[in-house]
């Protein structure tokens, strides 16, 4: 005969299950990962990504990380110290590649992109982006001797991009609307990239326009390339990015980003990176600061 279970006796179960339970899911609580804010406050550091992107963030010879992104996220830095109440923050750099950028970003290898990357849709999937500090269109460049400056003269011909950038899929989807018919090779890094068009086994390379006219004035013969007049893309804007639902530390870098540009110091912070030597870099780009971005930041004053 079946006995049967008292009110108890079902309590004590429920009781003793979510025991178990509770056993069972501690140690995966206790790894929950806090908010950004408060391990900065905790440990006293702010650890930033960077990359080898003149003249947006790059490691000079001696060793020196520095550049314009570089450049505002240091205040950045200040501003959060200062947020946070603490008397010292100390600035951990992490060297990441246009590949490993996001995975290391969500694995919390380090807390802010401080370098080039483009804020598109699909990357808001994976990261979150500060408010936006420098814009870009891409474009391609060429030897200036094979004369390809329009989209349409890419017809048939070989395209290379670099992995893990936006661009591959703007030329995907140029090559199918545009139907050119254009061989993609992709590279490893932009370097890379652009040494294809360099040696001839491509015949153009797309990629953000201000970072094409940086490589090209590397080379110490620029009249050697030719960028083209039409773009490949709208224009998009470059932001640094952080992990996604992390709203208090999305806010507090936000809230220091507009102090920052309300600033009358985002003038000569633009000059020193796009109108003078770069640090440590035998390059000097005399970009003016365009309208869009200028506009840009005169509207946080």
């Amino acid at each position: 005969m079946p006995r049967s279970v008292t009110g108890r006796q079902c309590a004590l179960g429920l009781f003793i299950t979510l025991v178990v339970l509770v056993a069972q899911l501690g140690p995966a609580l206790a790894q929950a990962p806090a908010s950004t804010l408060e391990r900065i406050r905790r440990e006293g550091t702010l650890r930033i990504g960077y990359g080898q992107t003149p003249p947006f963030s790059y490691r000079t010879p001696d060793g020196t990380v520095t550049g314009y992104s570089i450049d505002i996220c240091l205040r950045v830095a200040d501003d959060l110290k200062r947020q946070l109440g603490l008397e010292r923050l100390e600035i951990v750099y992490v060297r990441r590649t246009a590949i490993d950028r996001v995975p290391l970003l969500n694995e919390g290898q380090y807390d802010l992109e401080c370098e080039a990357s483009t804020n598109t849709q699909e990357r808001r999937r994976s990261a979150a982006f500060a408010l936006g500090h420098f814009f870009t269109t891409t474009r391609f460049v060429a030897l200036a001797k094979n004369d390809l400056h329009t989209i349409d003269a890419l017809k048939g011909r070989s395209l290379a991009v670099a992995l893990g950038t936006v661009n591959i899929g703007q030329v995907g989807k140029l090559n199918r609307d545009r139907r050119l018919q254009a061989s993609v090779v992709t590279a490893e890094t932009i370097s890379d990239a652009f040494d294809l068009v360099t040696s001839g086994r491509a015949s153009a390379f797309a990629m953000d326009d201000i970072l094409l006219e940086v490589m090209v004035k590397a080379t110490g013969r620029p009249e050697a390339y030719q960028i083209s007049s039409e773009p490949v893309s709208d224009v998009l804007p470059y932001g640094f990015m952080m992990r996604r639902n992390d709203t208090a530390f999305h806010d507090a870098v936000n809230a220091a980003l507009r102090r920052i540009y309300a600033s009358p110091d985002m003038g000569q912070i633009y000059d020193r990176w796009f109108r003078a030597a770069l640090p440590g870099l035998n390059l000097r780009l005399d970009v003016p600061m365009g309208p869009q971005l200028s506009a840009y930041f005169a509207s946080f004053r």
